[in-house]
């Protein structure tokens, strides 16, 4: 699962590099936005979000049983998550909102007299909420379901609910009762074709987003369910691959909005493609990458600090690279390498200065490098 969360997070930077390029909105947008980039984007679009917050759920259960109790978990948590995004709050976020009202919105002064006199005006300038989250807003919403989780795990019966699980999601169960709901609560409930990002008015996603959460903490310590998913990633893989083609096709035979049926027929698609992709990736990787590497926990380490700085990395190289006024293919070959060399640096050095670690998602403590005892002779040089 560190391979599928390490292989997840590099898919959504390459994601928002698309965005940049796709005709959706987004920060700041290259002068040749190409409608074909919207393939390799519905490819990701319907299950990116979903399987980072069920690897999430996961990787809690692991940090659940080595906490002392709910308490020291949800400390730990929180130290983990609010810090960061505080941080992220006020420092990494606002060169995004720079740029967004330079580029789009014609802003001219400096980045220095906008941090000072516009983004700390708690309110709206430009239609846009300041301060602001942006692409952060996924750990806020991690450390709210880290919360319901922990009421949820503290309740008696832990075991009777983990063997219920093992039970519900057992066989062929796994791929279409988790489908049914979310194309129930998604779809015909509701339709939700994105999110708001917005805690208090985004219910529908918080409705896929939590139970995602939920399935993840579950499936961490249930050895049949993850049997049977190793078991049945190929036909959960089809059924994916068969919903991204169904929204591709939609998508390219209707270049407006598509009629209302559908438009429900593509939503549907895209839900069942958003589980069995999920399903397939998970079984992939318990089957073929269910193994260390020297470089896993050094890349598990890398994985938060990329995703706290690399929108940034990616909207501010682009507003200069907006100014070389070259082809978008050039645009893209630079902001690749450039994206990846940023993120490095941020997470190289950050991790190397104790009073940055926890800013940027880490122990204050490394691990890699043992603390020596007080009383403990200097090595000879």
């Amino acid at each position: 699962m560190d391979w599928l969360r390490i292989g997840a997070f590099g898919l959504l930077i390459f994601y928002h590099i698309g965005m940049v390029f796709v005709p959706w909105p987004f920060h700041v947008k290259t002068a040749h936005p190409a409608e074909w980039v919207t393939v390799p984007m519905l490819f990701t679009s319907p299950w990116r979000l979903t399987l980072l917050f069920l690897v999430s759920g996961y990787a809690s259960r692991a940090l659940w049983l080595k906490s002392k109790g709910a308490g020291h978990f949800v400390a730990n948590r929180s130290y983990r998550l609010i810090v960061p995004l505080l941080f992220g709050v006020a420092v990494v976020v606002p060169p995004q909102s720079w740029v967004e009202v330079a580029t789009q919105h014609l802003y001219w002064k400096s980045y220095w007299h906008f941090w000072t006199h516009e983004y700390w005006r708690f309110g709206k300038y430009h239609q846009i909420i300041f301060p602001t989250w942006n692409h952060l807003w996924f750990v806020g919403y991690l450390w709210l379901y880290t919360l319901g989780l922990t009421l949820i795990a503290m309740l008696p019966g832990g075991a009777w609910m983990q063997r219920l699980f093992d039970r519900t999601f057992a066989g062929t169960r796994v791929l279409w009762l988790p489908a049914a709901y979310l194309l129930l609560t998604q779809v015909v409930v509701f339709q939700r074709w994105s999110d708001s990002h917005d805690v208090i008015n985004d219910g529908v996603a918080h409705l896929a987003f939590f139970p995602a959460v939920l399935f993840g903490f579950a499936l961490a310590g249930s050895e049949p369910v993850m049997a049977w998913i190793a078991k049945l990633w190929k036909p959960a893989a089809a059924l994916g691959l068969a919903g991204y083609i169904v929204s591709v096709a939609i998508e390219i035979a209707y270049v407006e909005d598509p009629p209302w049926a559908v438009g429900r027929v593509m939503l549907a698609a895209r839900y069942v493609q958003c589980w069995m992709t999920i399903v397939a990736m998970i079984g992939i990787a318990e089957t073929y990458l269910n193994r260390d590497h020297k470089w896993r926990p050094m890349l598990t380490e890398a994985v938060f600090p990329f995703y706290l700085i690399h929108q940034t990395v990616i909207i501010v190289a682009m507003y200069f690279v907006l100014q070389w006024r070259v082809p978008g293919v050039v645009e893209f070959l630079v902001l690749v390498p450039v994206t990846a060399l940023g993120c490095w640096v941020f997470y190289r050095y950050g991790r190397e200065v104790k009073w940055l670690r926890p800013l940027i998602g880490l122990r204050m403590e490394r691990r890699d490098r043992p603390r020596v005892p007080a009383t403990a002779a200097p090595e000879a040089v």
